[in-house]
């Protein structure tokens, strides 16, 4: 199937240049593009595409309040974040928004076409070695937000192994290595991954890394 792409950047070299990567890429076809964040939101509705390109930085509506206007309709559009810094604070708030993952806008073509087919494919972290260093170097601050009342709570239902599974989603392990840390079938990790996410309503492992960073279950290096 056909992956289907919008690219939200208020700079327009950046929207065509993405635009053409990706359409001459197998599998991918960009559908529309957007130039701030309330545009995005509108063809996001209008589109139906698969994985949004969301630009943070963006007149009218940012990057960061389109992504949540996008999480919370609920739809199928996984928002997949361009940032040129990979230590921006603002790339870690879109992450708790909702975003699945994040990409710098310096990527290669092959990089960006397989970031937007992991996301497409329900996988969140897509460079979890960076993404962990943006998430531990922004949990190390005097102001980084803690959880509220409800989510720690909902932390209390996990089992022992769905914490565990839950802490080695944060430290960047695919189903797969969390698997043979475990010494499990991958399909047994899978259904741990899945109950961790209801239980926390949490929508990807993107978010299940924030949450497991917030919750002091891993310690910033």
């Amino acid at each position: 199937m056909t992956i289907r792409v919008l690219v939200a950047d208020d700079q327009m070299m950046v929207r065509e240049g993405f635009s053409v990567l990706l359409n001459a890429m197998p599998g991918i076809e960009v559908v529309g593009e957007a130039v701030n964040g309330r545009e995005a939101v509108a063809k996001v509705r209008e589109l139906a595409p698969d994985v949004v390109l969301m630009d943070i930085r963006m007149p009218e509506l940012n990057g960061i309040e389109a992504t949540r206007e996008i999480v919370a309709a609920d739809g199928a559009a996984k928002v997949l974040v361009l940032t040129t810094f990979d230590l921006d604070e603002y790339v870690y708030q879109a992450l708790r928004a909702g975003a699945s993952g994040f990409l710098l806008k310096d990527a290669s073509a092959r990089q960006l076409a397989d970031g937007v087919r992991v996301v497409a494919a329900g996988e969140a972290l897509l460079a979890p070695s960076v993404t962990k260093r943006l998430i531990t170097e922004f949990s190390k601050l005097s102001d980084a937000p803690r959880l509220p009342s409800s989510a720690q709570a909902a932390y209390g239902d996990l089992t022992e192994r769905e914490t565990e599974v839950l802490v080695l989603i944060a430290q960047g392990l695919s189903n797969a290595e969390i698997a043979e840390r475990l010494v499990v079938a991958e399909s047994t990790i899978k259904t741990h991954v899945s109950r961790v996410l209801v239980k926390l309503g949490l929508r990807d492992r993107t978010q299940a890394a924030v949450f497991a960073y917030e919750a002091r279950l891993v310690t910033p290096a």
